[in-house]
């Protein structure tokens, strides 16, 4: 299959190396910053363009690995008269803003993703959707030669499972930093809490999260949580995701008591 990559950020290149790894040749790397298309394209061996008008229009998948906000900008300045499939990698845009290509579709990867990273793409769910049976069998194709697990899913489906990745990975990190900062301000490493972070993880991979909830929250201990409060005193907003989080917590705690 002969690939155009529009973009060249983490996404772009995780992907692009995973198809030309599996065969396929990818033929051109647009970004509107041309050095940032050449140093992907002289991975994959492949023509840099920044201009949308210089596109192949032989090839047999466009794959638009760019932000969320840029999708539709990006997507208005493509030659419509494609033979091939416009794929988006996003999971919070709707398909419809590829409605003006005839072939048309989404392949939407469930994870974080850092150029500086080495990942193996094996484990990572692969959403798809298109807007033809014959498009779905194409893309599902193409992802599940470097994905062990891809999947047919929609528009809303793909929305929920961003948002939850969000939740999962976007704001736990954030919450890391916070554990971070308190623990340097305190002269301590945060390799200290290395070890309980990869336990928490490790658990939910076989449970669901409620059932291994721990803590002082869950065990309704308001004087520990209190001395907690007091403690961060002097950061107000990690006091206002304590209390919240913590009230979600006792919210769950009785609601899984009454079930």
């Amino acid at each position: 299959m002969k690939i155009v990559l529009i973009g060249s950020g983490n996404i772009a290149t995780h992907l692009g190396k995973a198809f030309s790894d599996a065969g396929h040749q990818i033929v051109q790397v647009y970004s509107k910053t041309l050095a940032n298309a050449s140093a992907l394209a002289n991975v994959l061996d492949s023509e840099a363009i920044d201009n949308l008008n210089q596109i192949d229009l032989d090839s047999d998948l466009y794959l638009v690995a760019v932000t969320d906000s840029a999708i539709s900008h990006v997507a208005d300045g493509i030659p419509k008269n494609l033979k091939g499939i416009v794929a988006h990698c996003s999971g919070a845009t709707d398909i419809s803003v590829l409605k003006d290509f005839n072939q048309h579709g989404v392949i939407y990867p469930v994870q974080s993703f850092s150029k500086d990273k080495d990942l193996d793409l094996s484990h990572t769910p692969f959403g798809i959707e298109t807007n033809t049976e014959f498009n779905y069998d194409i893309l599902l194709g193409l992802a599940g030669q470097v994905s062990d697990y891809v999947f047919r899913c929609n528009t809303k489906q793909r929305l929920a499972l961003h948002i939850s990745a969000v939740f999962a990975n976007n704001f736990s990190n954030a919450l890391f930093q916070i554990s971070y900062d308190l623990l340097a301000e305190h002269e301590l490493s945060f390799d200290m809490i290395r070890p309980i972070i990869l336990e928490t993880a490790e658990k939910v991979q076989n449970h669901i999260p409620k059932d291994v909830q721990t803590g002082p929250a869950l065990r309704n201990d308001n004087s520990t949580m209190l001395t907690h409060f007091n403690f961060i005193s002097s950061h107000p907003d990690w006091q206002l995701i304590y209390q919240k989080i913590s009230d979600l917590i006792i919210k769950t705690r009785e609601n899984k008591s009454e079930n």
